[in-house]
């Protein structure tokens, strides 16, 4: 089995080199110089990420190697990716969960979840689903990854205690770690606040024609299509694709119920760690209200570190020896998932390659020869392009780029720019096939629970599944209420 294994591997590892070569030497495309590399470096990478020739954190590191060798950039440009604001934030968040975890406080969290929503493993899905989603839609997408990410993993740890098959077990765990990602993903198109794609569209929009787009009124409109994706993704995940047929149980009740007896009372380092996560949750929710006092400018990510940095400084409750600890010692950190800070770097610094290309312009332009003029295939099309580079790049640095040439295009077509944008940033926070796709995606896989193969299989389903409900949404509704849309500034 290990032969094979090794002999796959280096298969896989071959292929991504002779594609990349082969795209390199015969440039299809007849792109620039630049461009032509860039896509050659990220056919390289996609291929050993999709077939896992190496381990992921390593293949991210590709680009510090290959960018400066190829003087696609420089070596200090290509480094300031694995520095992006957004790493800082998964750091602080992967840090507050370490803590939450220590001092056993996602245990009671989760027995507590599990008791309310029911042992039932379709009604636990659904009670993230519903959590996530709605959280979501006032949260960055990643802040509520971060918040559900180590109640979820407690969750499965609680169903293997008297779950006995493994099929059943290993479905529920790899459904609930995709949940927490996509109903994160999902539940932020529903605002326009609920995810940076989402508030650079709107910026633009106000900025280029002059109109502002209301909160209400954004809500009204795309918050059914984040409705249908979510229970889209609930039938998806439960009913075919990994179905977990876990019921629900009176032995299992009263397991829980003596689970939570034996925690005894909420502990001191358990209240403090818990201030922590909450003080944390009411800077990311309200981020916007502080940012207006002309004193403060807090973001997502400086909050995340603020989080972390307060675990470091205060003491827990006293151990026996009456020896003073802090809620997080730098030890604890050994168990943190320091290979997704990469990861994530690495998709960044490939983003950001294929951008200064020019890349990103070039599939814009190509947009409107593809659509032929007929609006149906354009919306399509638009739909299809941003759901799929979304996966290797950030969807908020796509919209940034590509919203001004798509408002270009519709311009040109007599078109509403409503009609080429909300596809676009709709597809943009959809993509659900790699981890590096969107932070959440990227979190969920660190914790060992899903297979690439699996998030392959179950992000293709759903992304087809998006592709056909915004593009039926944009083409049929979205004419009807454009109105609301459109308030004047």
């Amino acid at each position: 089995m290990d032969f094979l294994k090794n002999k796959m591997q280096l298969l896989s590892f071959t292929a991504g080199i002779f594609i990349s070569l082969f795209l390199y030497l015969t440039n299809p495309f007849s792109l620039q110089p630049d461009a032509c590399k860039a896509v050659a470096i990220a056919a390289l990478m996609i291929v050993w990420w999709v077939t896992e020739a190496m381990p992921m954190p390593a293949v991210a590191l590709v680009p510090l190697f290959l960018f400066p060798l190829l003087k696609i950039s420089t070596i200090d440009e290509t480094s300031k990716a694995y520095s992006n604001p957004v790493i800082f934030l998964f750091m602080g968040g992967f840090m507050i969960g370490l803590a939450i975890e220590k001092w056993n406080l996602h245990k009671r969290i989760a027995l507590t979840i599990v008791q309310l929503t029911g042992t039932g493993g379709n009604r636990i899905i659904l009670g993230f689903i519903i959590a996530t989603g709605f959280l979501s839609m006032w949260l960055s997408n990643t802040a509520t990854t971060m918040m559900m990410f180590p109640i979820a993993l407690s969750v499965i740890a609680v169903i293997k205690q008297h779950e006995q098959n493994e099929r059943r077990i290993k479905n529920f765990a790899t459904s609930l770690m995709l949940v927490v990602a996509y109903a994160s993903n999902i539940g932020g198109i529903a605002t326009p606040i609920g995810t940076p794609p989402n508030v650079a569209f709107v910026g633009y929009i106000e900025k280029k024609y002059g109109y502002s787009i209301a909160f209400n009124d954004w809500m009204l409109v795309c918050a059914p299509v984040a409705l249908l994706l979510l229970l889209s993704l609930y039938v998806t995940l439960t009913r075919w694709l990994f179905p977990n047929r876990i019921l629900q149980s009176s032995n299992t009740k009263i397991f829980i119920q003596t689970e939570l007896k034996n925690l005894g009372p909420v502990s001191v380092s358990e209240k403090r760690v818990l201030s922590v996560f909450l003080l944390t949750a009411f800077l990311w929710i309200f981020k916007d209200l502080i940012n207006e006092q002309p004193y403060f400018k807090l973001d997502d990510n400086m909050t995340a570190v603020f989080g972390a940095l307060l675990l470091f400084a205060i003491p827990a409750e006293k151990n026996e020896e009456e020896k003073t600890r802090m809620l997080l010692d730098w030890n604890d950190t050994t168990k943190m998932a320091w290979g997704i800070l990469l990861l994530f770097g690495g998709g960044i610094a490939l983003g950001n390659a294929l951008e200064k290309a020019g890349v990103m312009a070039l599939i814009g332009n190509s947009l409107a020869g593809l659509s032929s003029g007929n609006v149906l295939i354009l919306i399509f099309t638009i739909t299809v392009v941003s759901i799929f580079l979304s996966e290797i790049m950030s969807n908020i640095a796509q919209v940034i780029v590509l919203a001004p040439v798509l408002g270009a295009l519709a311009d040109a077509l007599h078109l509403d720019p409503l009609v080429v944008g909300i596809p676009l940033t709709l597809a943009a926070s959809a993509a659900s096939m790699l981890p590096m796709g969107t932070p959440p995606n990227a979190i969920v896989f660190s914790s060992g629970y899903i297979k690439i193969k699996d998030m392959l299989k179950a992000g293709l389903v759903l992304n087809i599944i998006s592709i056909i409900l915004i593009t039926a949404f944009c083409w049929w509704i979205l004419p009807l209420v454009m109105g609301l849309l459109q308030v004047k500034s």
